[in-house]
């Protein structure tokens, strides 16, 4: 493994892809399905090595994606490395779901060590954030005895059935699957820029306008609350472009769940594990769910997801829900690993080197025209693209051609929303690592403009 010290920028010496990439690619559009949501750029990796990652033809890049948020940790940790070989001699596969071994259990009691949920929880182990969003659709279903769902529009919960009547934040999701599984309706996201209400100027102001067309027409016409499972919501809306919610928002959620006995199911899928800074994005706003889903930076890289609850919630019978791999032992020791490397340094580093590389991209903000705003918790942050700040207009265009001029320059960042590109590095970025990506987005956004 190359250490990340030995690099100070990225290495472009092909055209991109290069030769071999274009070998993998065209295998790829023979044998893999076409549905996998690929941006414009092919990015072909082999090898990945701190925050750096090297494709086919030796093409060395600043990886401020992280895999979508997963690689938290950096690409191949040693000591991620290291937990899941040991791991991997000892026991790979049990099937926790009919047998016992003490991963599960371990994992399970630090979870409920650092969930911002109080008192006892449970946990059922997943292999994804789309299954630990099912399970807790299931599980609040089950408790509360009742079908129907609030989501938001822009929200991303997965791509399975029940996950996908919540999900909204693309037409391509949803095109040509019909009718929804689950009785769900969607309510505006209080995002004040693209707000669909009169009268919104900021945050504030459009979390209350959200909160009272839940209160005032949905539960007044289509939704009484009372046939309410749950409210699923994500603490920093992810692929609706990186939107952190408002405090009242979160709180005014919390109060109505209690009011009408509706579970409050937290997805921190994306922006949970130390990514914005703290364990868990939720705990900037004070409110306790009753359900958190979890994934991608769970593991490190590694196929895991958890759907934790409070333990008088999680009270369903023998055989209720079940997941033949969920909770593999390889990938418990990951989450393990993971947790301990999180709390060693990395969430602290998250807060203050998104600090530092927020405060970069809203220097660029000040000298384009074309960025209207800068936004996030930590290292999860939305840069969004407009026309100009008056109109403060969507330019989706313009954003994937500066995703694109990044790519050609050595810089890994994706898209999210309507017009944003998102910042998810891995938690071990650096000052210097920052220096070097805002120099590539700075020549990037002034030769697409």
């Amino acid at each position: 493994m190359t250490p990340s010290t030995d690099l100070q920028k990225p290495i472009i010496k092909t055209e991109l892809p290069g030769p071999k990439g274009r070998e993998i690619i065209a295998a790829d559009e023979k044998y893999v399905t076409p549905s996998y949501p690929r941006p414009d750029y092919k990015l072909v990796a082999e090898k990945g090595y701190g925050v750096w990652l090297e494709d086919a033809d030796g093409n060395i890049f600043l990886d401020c994606n992280a895999g979508v948020a997963v690689c938290s940790t950096g690409h191949c940790h040693p000591e991620i490395v290291k937990a899941i070989s040991e791991q991997a001699a000892t026991l790979i596969h049990m099937c926790g779901t009919d047998f016992y071994y003490k991963q599960m259990p371990d994992l399970g009691k630090k979870l409920n060590e650092i969930v911002p949920i109080a008192g006892d929880t449970k946990t059922h182990f997943a292999n994804s954030g789309a299954e630990a969003v099912e399970t807790a659709l299931k599980l609040a279903m089950y408790h509360t005895r009742r079908q129907k769902f609030i989501s938001f529009f822009g929200s991303f919960h997965g791509r399975t059935l029940g996950a996908l009547s919540l999900t909204s934040s693309k037409r391509a999701q949803r095109l040509g699957f019909m009718r929804q599984a689950l009785d769900v309706v969607h309510a505006p996201y209080p995002n004040w820029i693209r707000s669909p209400f009169a009268g919104v100027t900021d945050a504030e102001s459009a979390a209350k306008a959200t909160i009272d067309w839940i209160e005032n027409t949905l539960f007044k016409t289509t939704t009484p609350p009372s046939e309410v499972a749950g409210i699923v919501v994500e603490a920093v809306q992810g692929e609706g472009g990186y939107i952190p919610a408002p405090p009242l928002f979160m709180t005014e959620i919390r109060r109505i769940c209690d009011k009408h006995g509706i579970m409050m199911i937290v997805d921190e899928v994306q922006s949970g594990m130390g990514r914005t800074g703290k364990m868990f994005a939720t705990e900037y706003y004070g409110v306790e769910p009753d359900i958190m889903c979890l994934a991608k930076a769970l593991g490190s890289g590694l196929p895991i997801g958890a759907c934790v609850a409070k333990s008088e919630i999680m009270d369903w019978h023998k055989g209720a829900h079940a997941s033949t791999f969920g909770g593999n032992p390889v990938c418990i020791a990951s989450a393990l690993k993971t947790i301990e490397l999180l709390q060693g340094g990395m969430i602290e580093n998250a807060a203050n080197i998104g600090e530092y590389l927020q405060n970069g991209l809203k220097n660029l903000m000040g000298k384009y025209d074309c960025i209207g705003d800068v936004r996030g918790l930590g290292l999860m942050i939305g840069v969004e693209f407009v026309e100009d700040k008056k109109t403060m207009k969507a330019a989706p265009e313009l954003r994937d051609k500066v995703e694109m001029a990044c790519f050609n320059r050595g810089l890994i960042i994706l898209g999210c929303g309507t017009s944003t590109i998102r910042w998810s590095p891995p938690l071990i970025l650096t000052k210097e690592n920052v220096d070097v990506a805002l120099e590539i987005f700075d020549e990037a956004i002034a030769a697409s403009v």
